[in-house]
């Protein structure tokens, strides 16, 4: 990922309304555990989505509406709501799995997700091994270690033996499979298409190692669901979220919190010229 290209695609403007930007949906989980989805929703809103909307249950309208401005909020219950909602064409990228919660309302809110086409970021929560066969192109898959085991069990262990097969390769692999742009997280974070295309040293060596903190992977989330929303494709959107996410930590520097990572693209966006 070079300065020109993020510059390229990262530039466009002249669009006439907030819609021309596209409008992401982050679903939250229940009560107390609301703060992922409101990382995930800033981050898309601050790398340009022109409306973000945070859906989750009545019972944690309150608390979403004590802490946001300018992201919209709605009551969605369940994967019924959640359908008809998707009824407004304009909603066209969603992130969810960000503190959603592993019960029947999110494996709900999944599926239909999944089935409405649009494109999709799939964190946390979300991951399960079971998702694979109803993935498509439009996906983005961003587990960390962990979560990478849970959704590629064989492909985890393979990696884990050692034996000259890398992480790229894993990432590969992974994609293939799945059908969809997997993003796996780390000091090293490795990017995959499922045409076999890979991004496998994104940081380029830029070092940010306070990346390392609670929410920050909430964050990358809704950068990339950003850049879905803006009309990028999944394999550019995966690759410049995650650019643009450590560029942001390295503005900042020590001391970071997910909080602050939104907050330093402004500034990112003016070294970069945009």
């Amino acid at each position: 990922m070079t300065v020109e290209e993020m510059q390229k695609t990262l530039g466009k403007t002249g669009r006439a309304h907030k819609y021309g930007y596209g409008h992401a949906l982050v679903l939250s989980g229940p009560a107390g555990r609301t703060g992922a989805a409101r990382l995930a929703a800033r981050g898309a809103l601050r790398i340009g989505a022109g409306l973000v909307t945070i859906g989750c249950p009545q019972e944690a309208v309150a608390e979403n509406a004590a802490r946001m401005d300018a992201v919209m909020l709605r009551p969605i219950a369940d994967a019924f709501v959640l359908q008809a909602t998707l009824r407004d064409a304009r909603i066209n990228a969603l992130c969810l799995g960000p503190a959603l919660g592993l019960d029947e309302r999110a494996e709900g809110l999944v599926e239909t997700a999944l089935a409405s086409g649009r494109g999709l970021v799939l964190d946390a929560d979300a991951l399960w091994e079971r998702l694979i066969g109803r993935l498509h192109d439009r996906v983005v898959l961003t587990p960390h270690a962990g979560e990478f085991k849970r959704m590629f069990p064989d492909i985890a262990a393979r990696l884990d033996a050692g034996a000259g097969y890398s992480k790229a390769q894993a990432t590969a692999g992974a994609a293939k499979r799945a059908g969809c742009t997997v993003l796996f997280k780390g000091a090293n974070t490795v990017i995959a298409a499922p045409d076999g295309t890979v991004v496998a040293d994104i940081n380029e060596g830029r070092s940010a190692p306070w990346l390392a903190t609670a929410g920050s992977g909430d964050v990358l989330a809704g950068f990339i669901v950003g850049l879905l929303a803006r009309g990028h494709d999944p394999l550019a959107a995966a690759t410049q979220g995650a650019w643009l996410h450590v560029e942001c930590a390295r503005k900042f520097g020590p001391g970071l919190i997910a909080e602050d990572l939104p907050e330093q693209l402004p500034a990112v966006f003016r070294d970069l010229g945009l």
